[in-house]
């Protein structure tokens, strides 16, 4: 063997002093892992949650605590195990509240859990465990407070976006649409029946509380709901292609994904062309991913005025572009998500891609 590779060898040999640490046999730490793991989870819904009695009882096992309460900003103390009697253990949460410092009676010490510079609870713990010991549970405790507030707040925003997606019904199509219907009452009254069917199930679908999640065909179903509508108001303007694999109708998406694709192809595609023109929705199975296009021949636009789109800087009469990718690159994550193709003069095509199974993603 070279003797620097020689030399390489011997110096990734561990020395004497290391061996002792081998010898005195260390406790495996997975147990301990893995109760932190379920106390950050047992926290994620916050302290008034339902399973904060379970995240007490973790801290007590981590700790090796005689008891271990958990209080909200209200001062309720969920407890588990026993504190001592001649301690207040509500006078200390009140004072922790109040104050906002670490409190000490006897064995007991309560401590403030603070979340963005905020006052979340307090925790109280009796027993020997040391005081360093205790500050690391209380920063686990509130590095799990403060991911729940973060979850919290992406769903919120998630609904947020999804009720925006809902208000963004175009007035100008429904007064059209309505106008049609009403026109063909006296003439065609079958027409008239069928179409205000559709002006139902259309506003049904758009407005109605959903679940986060749908599938493909409700989704198709949509589609052609409303494409029906707009055939009825721009004529012979407007045509219309919608084909889709039945492998794909069961597949599971987020709700109301397709339809602003479709509305942002008639109402900036073909709406604004005298002639008119075609729209093209297709749905088909890639391997393990669905993919679904929307495409028109109309007007296009520069693809500088898509990324801005796409990024939520560009125009506010587009429905939803970047709302639509954004929840879908949640969902699905960075991979997905919309992909616009178009050039001035060349209409455009929207591509969905995400798939066919998704763990979480049920309608």
């Amino acid at each position: 063997m070279p003797g620097g590779r020689a030399a390489s060898v011997a110096a990734r040999t561990p020395s004497r002093s290391r061996w002792p640490l081998r010898a005195r046999g260390l406790r495996d730490p997975a147990p301990t892992l893995e109760t932190a793991r379920h106390v950050a989870e047992d926290l994620a819904d916050g302290l008034s949650g339902p399973r904060v009695r379970a995240a007490a009882r973790g801290i007590r096992r981590l700790l090796a605590a005689d008891a271990v309460g958990l209080s909200d900003l209200s001062g309720h103390l969920v407890a588990v195990g026993t504190m001592p009697s001649d301690v207040d253990t509500t006078a200390m949460v009140e004072d922790v509240l109040h104050t906002e410092s670490q409190c000490r009676r006897a064995e007991v010490v309560a401590l403030p859990l603070v979340v963005h510079d905020e006052l979340a609870g307090v925790l109280v713990v009796s027993g020997t465990a040391r005081m360093a010991a205790l500050r690391e549970v209380a920063s686990l405790g509130e590095a799990a407070l403060e991911r729940g507030r973060l979850e919290a707040s992406a769903e919120e925003a998630a609904a947020a976006e999804l009720r925006a997606l809902r208000a963004e019904i175009s007035p100008h199509f429904v007064y059209n649409a309505l106008t049609v219907i009403a026109g063909l009452v006296r003439p065609d009254p079958d027409r008239s029946r069928e179409l205000m069917l559709d002006f139902a199930d259309y506003i049904r679908y758009s407005l109605a509380r959903h679940g986060e999640y749908t599938t493909v065909a409700d989704e198709f179903h949509a589609i052609e709901t409303y494409l029906a509508l707009q055939r009825a108001v721009l004529g012979e303007r407007l045509r219309v292609q919608v084909r889709v694999a039945p492998e794909v109708l069961p597949v599971s998406i987020p709700y109301l994904v397709l339809q602003p694709l479709v509305e942002n192809a008639v109402r900036h595609g073909i709406e604004r062309r005298p002639e008119g023109g075609t729209v093209t929705v297709l749905g088909e199975a890639e391997g393990t991913d669905c993919v679904i296009s929307v495409e028109d021949d109309g007007t296009g636009m520069d693809p500088a005025k898509a990324e801005r789109l796409l990024a939520g800087t560009g125009e506010s009469d587009s429905v939803g572009l970047a709302n639509v990718d954004r929840r879908l690159r949640n969902v699905y994550g960075p991979w997905f998500g919309l992909v616009v193709e178009t050039a001035e003069g060349e209409g455009t095509r929207v591509i969905v891609r995400v798939p066919r199974f998704q763990p979480g993603v049920m309608p």
